[in-house]
Parts: C-alpha cells; structure tokens; sequence
C-alpha cells in the first residue's frame, strides 16, 4: 500500500463538553452571504424551541460580492464568538464558498492545553463548531487541533430536516449515543478509523495544505452538490493521483444532490462514475448514506472514531 505523506495534527481528537439547554451560542457566517432571512429565522426557532440562546456575531448579515463580508470581517466573527466565555457553540449560518479564505495566517485558540495560537482561559473547554458545505475546511482546520466539530444542518438548512435528524444533532451536541447509520454496502470488509466528513470539492481543494489533517487509515465520508458527473469525476481522479485513496481506511457516501448529467452532452452517470474512481480500491465502502446537501443530512462529528461496515452497509460512531 502507498503511504501517504505525513502531515500535522494529533491522532485522536476530542469532543467539547455537552451542551445542555440555557447555553449561549453563537451565529456566524464565515463563507457566502445569507440570502433567505426566513430559513433564518426556522432555524433559530429550532435553537431556542430546545432551550438555547442565540446570538448573532456582528456583521453576520453583511455582503461583499459572493461573501458574507471581507476576510477580516468574517474572521472578526469567529475571534468574537471563541473569545465570549459564555459562548458553548457557534453555528453556522450558510455555506456557499470563502471559509477557507479565514484560515490563512489564523491559529485556533488553545482550550485546555489544545490547539495552537492565540491563549484563551486554559479552564475552558473547546467550542462546538457546527455546519457543513463549506464550512468542511474550518471544520478539518479544528480538527487538526485535536477538537471535534459537527457535520451537520447548518441554520439555513435546519428547518427543512426531518424530525429524526433534527432530534440527532442534539443528541450529538448533548453527549448522547446516536444510531449507526444505514446504507448500501459495497463489500471489502469493515475498519474502524478517524471519521473525515465533508464536501468532495471542498476536500479537494485542502490537499496537500497546511490545512489537511492526517488521513492514513480514515474513514473518508464525502458529498456534494450541483457537479457534473465529469467533475466528480476529475475530483476523484485527483484524490486518485495524490495516492490518499490507498493510504485510507475506507470510504462513506452520502447525497450527491443535482449531480445529473449535462444536457445534449455524451455523459456517465454520477453512480457509474463512483463505481469506477472508488471501486476498485479495495476498501469498506458504503453509499447511499443520509448526510449532505439534502434532507436528511444527518450529523456526523469530524475527526473522531468510527466504524464503517462494507458488508453490513452501516456507519458506526464509537466515540
């Protein structure tokens, strides 16, 4: 097997501590501009019907072309929420693009001894950070310094979740055990490994950066929404040609939303351009799992252990 070139970053990592109603958090909005107000509010009436307070960062409404903000906006944004010692969790409003753009020259707090840069109460506990999209790239950054974020609704894309999905990512937040997932096994066995969720092209675009956590023996859980087969195709090909999809454990796949082919053009469809970039890897593969850019998107934590199960069809969270 090819090993994969070694980068930064611990090899277990840990969740903040549980939030219990009463807790503040935050909203911010580190990537695109928010654009419908009233999946806004459905979200945080979801937050405050399970006892929460909201607060909203400073800014979070503003628009810079297709960002929400300059940089230095955003990035104000999440330095508030992680300096506010009441702050438990931050939630993020949208995706969109730009996330990436705040991590340069940006050092993550230290929470009890993790993490490296700028010193907050070392009593503390880690943030929760939650979101999916293009959050994937603050959410892999984080766990780089050894604290689990959540893949999962953003506050835009809460109030359309089923109830199941909803009532999971509290039962994450709160420290409570959830379901193993359930899917279409592909064969090759089972592995238990770090658990990696996040968009494929967002991930893409992280490879071989400071920003890459280690992924030898990963379980890599990927999505993505609105690409042509072809450039799913040409994002596989890329994992294929950096060797990472040898040194990994195994592979999860959930929704890959308007993925159709182009129209009036020659085209494989998005499943047979997963079977032939993945399938023959030789790995625990499992497709057709509830998370990504449509309901249900059920929440996975980034960087702790699971199991993926290739004959069975399931993802397991053991940690």
């Amino acid at each position: 097997m090819k090993r994969m070139q070694a980068f930064g970053g611990p090899k277990t990592t840990e969740f903040p501590m549980p939030l219990e109603p009463g807790d503040r958090v935050w909203v911010i909005a580190p990537s695109g501009p928010v654009l419908d107000p009233a999946a806004i509010a459905r979200g945080v009436e979801i937050w405050q019907d399970r006892g929460f307070r909201v607060q909203f960062a400073a800014g979070w409404d503003a628009q810079t072309g297709f960002l929400a903000g300059t940089d230095a906006q955003r990035r104000s944004q999440l330095a508030a929420a992680l300096a506010d010692p009441g702050c438990r969790a931050i939630v993020c409003a949208r995706g969109g693009y730009g996330s990436a753009r705040l991590l340069e020259d940006w050092d993550w707090p230290l929470f009890a001894g993790r993490g490296a840069g700028l010193m907050v109460d070392p009593a503390r506990s880690p943030l929760w950070l939650i979101g999916f999209s293009d959050i994937t790239a603050l959410l892999w950054s984080l766990a780089r310094q050894g604290v689990a974020g959540v893949h999962g609704p953003l506050l835009t894309t809460l109030g359309q979740e089923p109830a199941w999905t909803v009532d999971r990512l509290f039962n994450l937040l709160a420290g409570q055990s959830l379901e193993p997932l359930q899917g279409q096994g592909w064969g090759g066995g089972a592995v238990v490994g770090r658990l990696f969720p996040g968009n494929l092209t967002v991930i893409a675009n992280l490879l071989n950066t400071p920003l890459q956590p280690a992924l030898e023996g990963a379980i890599l859980a990927i999505e993505d929404v609105t690409e042509y087969p072809y450039r799913i195709d040409r994002l596989l090909t890329q994992w294929r040609l950096s060797g990472l999809l040898r040194a990994i454990g195994g592979i999860a796949i959930g929704h890959f939303t308007a993925c159709d082919p182009p129209p009036n053009r020659p085209s494989c469809s998005m499943a047979e351009v997963l079977r032939d970039r993945l399938g023959d890897l030789g790995l625990p593969i499992v497709s057709g799992l509830p998370f990504g850019h449509e309901p249900p998107n059920a929440a996975l934590p980034v960087g702790t252990l699971a199991r993926l199960d290739g004959e069975a069809g399931t993802l397991e969270l053991l940690s």
